[in-house]
């Protein structure tokens, strides 16, 4: 008969055992020097079998180490140096044990938080924060920093001085890990989640502490809190937007936090209370302010779940309908609130269900609200034209990488109802500038187009206003805010690019399909009405049109066409497909300025 092969924890046990006694005596006799090296010895001896605790045999191995460090310190005999000196080190060690199974990271909590309750909690503050942000690669998973979390929620708790100081170093940390360990989630997340609810039981403790403060230093730490709580709003909509259904329960706790802080709906889309409180917990200058990089996402998304889950606006104390109207009414807080959308809308981290509910949003405030064409004298317009072409940008980006042609068309309509919110005077600008910074050949196309149909509608109502005056005597340029030369330099810019030469085909055909149908309208427009408002018609400006647009264009179209026309491959077929209406327009607009030519 075979002899049994002795288990690994056979030697391991007794040795670990014999470490923590000699340490212990060696610390209860005064001898700190050689008790520091025998800990460290400790932390260097245990670390290579925590990286392989993910083993069955090794599973076993790591439950018992565990259970003998845990029985160890909760002794009632044990001197409370003992305890002070393996503070210092078992945190870190423990919960590198923790990521072997599930019990072994409940055991690795009931040794943090002994220690929690037994040692300073400012000791235990650094001691915990040093841990989160010192594990190896190996070990920046959710089950390591679980049990530290859990335990910081005990400390903070705890610490009876200067607590607005103590909690604004720590949180850093926090979000710091909460942030990477989002940006890593994977689509199960069971372990991410379960980092997400610590998260919120260290939200439940700044709560419990500002309640026992006074004004001033509750006023800190409840702005604190707030910003704290919209920033894992935000990461945890990024770890788990693919995940709705789990991640609302989630979103409704976080959200009875926002009237304790006293964050309301109106404040966070509009950005007033998230500016606020910015200010009440530190300055642009505050090193510590930079782990609160989402809080604009997470007032976002804040308002975003109200509108889609009557619990959430319960939760957070709120009648989502009032706030809704409010916008609608309020022209200055609706684009306010686009502004804060935009960050959304923006975000690469975040999933497409949640860009989705941002874009419902966005259309369900738009489509009730007040245009306001006859401008506000106390309203300065132009201060908000950078937020807005921001935001109008940001839904550019879903445009153009939206994953479905519904969620294409749903971003459109978000961007023309946007557009429709911006006086005619402001308009004609922002559209400019989102055509001069855009590279995407079928975003410019559409924004051209909704130049042709801005001009077309604003040309219908000035005459509809001077019905009964001859087409003549029209004062085009009171009412014409688009008519201007701007426009013909907009088709330069894709019939003759700034870089020199023709435009690239067959990849900018939306572009310049779309740029030489708004030439072709203009001229035709302004030859018929005998008018010249954008200058189309000088003869100065249909030769350049003619030589510098239109013949050199002709010339890279019949050349790519002639090239292609034998070729039978798909990708020939499909040059031949994009360029033939900008064949058939491109030569109607040839025609077009040759005739006027004759008579300029």
């Amino acid at each position: 008969m075979s002899e049994e092969k002795p288990h690994l924890s056979d030697s391991l046990i007794p040795r670990l055992q014999q470490t923590l006694t000699t340490c212990s005596q060696l610390i209860e006799a005064g001898d700190f020097s050689n008790s520091d090296g025998l800990l460290t010895g400790l932390a260097d001896f245990l670390t290579p079998i925590s990286e392989e605790a993910s083993n069955l045999d090794l599973e076993t191995t790591s439950f018992q180490i565990l259970t003998e460090i845990h029985c160890f310190i909760s002794a009632p005999s044990r001197n409370q140096e003992v305890i002070d000196a393996l503070s210092f080190e078992l945190p870190k060690v423990v919960c590198k044990f923790a990521c072997a199974s599930k019990r072994c990271s409940e055991i690795a909590k009931l040794i943090v938080g002994h220690l929690v309750s037994m040692c300073s909690p400012r000791e235990m503050l650094s001691i915990l924060c040093e841990a989160l942000s010192s594990p190896t690669e190996m070990f920046r998973v959710p089950c390591y920093f679980s049990p530290l979390i859990g335990g910081l929620a005990k400390v903070i708790m705890l610490i009876k001085r200067r607590q607005f100081e103590q909690v604004k170093a720590a949180v850093p940390v926090i979000l710091g890990v909460l942030k990477s360990m989002s940006l890593e989630a994977d689509e199960e997340g069971k372990d991410t989640e379960d980092l997400f609810h610590k998260a919120i039981a260290l939200a439940d403790s700044i709560q419990a502490v500002c309640k026992m403060l006074e004004q001033k230093d509750k006023k800190k730490l409840c702005a604190l809190l707030g910003m704290f709580v919209l920033q894992v709003m935000a990461l945890v909509s990024i770890a788990m937007g693919h995940n709705i259904s789990s991640l609302l329960p989630i979103m409704i706790h976080l959200s009875h936090f926002l009237p304790i802080c006293g964050l309301s709906y109106e404040g966070l889309i509009t950005g007033l209370d998230v500016d606020k409180f910015t200010t009440i917990c530190g300055d642009d200058g505050d090193d510590n302010m930079a782990c609160f990089s989402h809080v604009k996402h997470g007032g976002s998304l804040a308002v975003i779940w109200g509108y889609k889950s009557n619990e959430t606006s319960v939760a957070a104390d709120t009648d989502f309908e009032a706030v809704k109207n409010e916008l609608q009414k309020n022209q200055t807080k609706r684009w306010q609130a686009i502004g804060m959308l935009k960050h959304v809308f923006s975000s690469v981290d975040l999933s497409w269900e949640l860009k989705v509910h941002a874009l419902d949003f966005l259309i369900c405030i738009m489509d009730g609200c007040m245009h306001q064409e006859i401008q506000n004298n106390t309203m300065d317009y132009s201060t908000y034209v950078p937020t807005l072409y921001t935001s109008l940008q940001a839904i550019e980006m879903v445009i153009i990488y939206a994953p479905n042609a519904v969620l294409r068309k749903k971003s459109f309509d978000a961007l023309m109802k946007v557009l429709a919110d911006v006086p005619s005077s402001l308009r004609f600008d922002i559209l400019t500038a989102l055509i001069q910074n855009s590279e995407s050949s079928s975003v410019i196309a559409i924004l051209l187009d909704c130049i042709r149909r801005e001009m077309h509608e604003e040309y219908n109502s000035c005459i509809s206003v001077n019905s009964g005056v001859s087409e003549t005597e029209v004062k085009y340029s009171q009412c014409l805010s688009f008519w201007s030369a701007g426009v013909l330099e907009l088709v330069e810019l894709v019939l003759k690019p700034p870089n020199g030469g023709p435009p690239s085909l067959p990849e900018y055909s939306d572009a310049v399909l779309s740029a030489l149908n708004l030439y072709r309208f203009v001229v035709i427009r302004e030859s018929t009405g005998k008018t010249n408002c954008t200058g189309v018609l000088s003869k100065d400006m249909l030769q350049t049109a003619y030589n510098e647009w239109l013949l050199p264009l002709r010339t890279l179209v019949t050349g790519i066409m002639a090239e292609n026309q034998q070729d039978h491959e798909k990708l020939a077929s499909d040059t031949m497909c994009a360029l033939n209406p900008i064949e058939l327009v491109l030569y109607r607009c040839i025609e077009l300025v040759e005739d006027n030519l004759k008579h300029a």
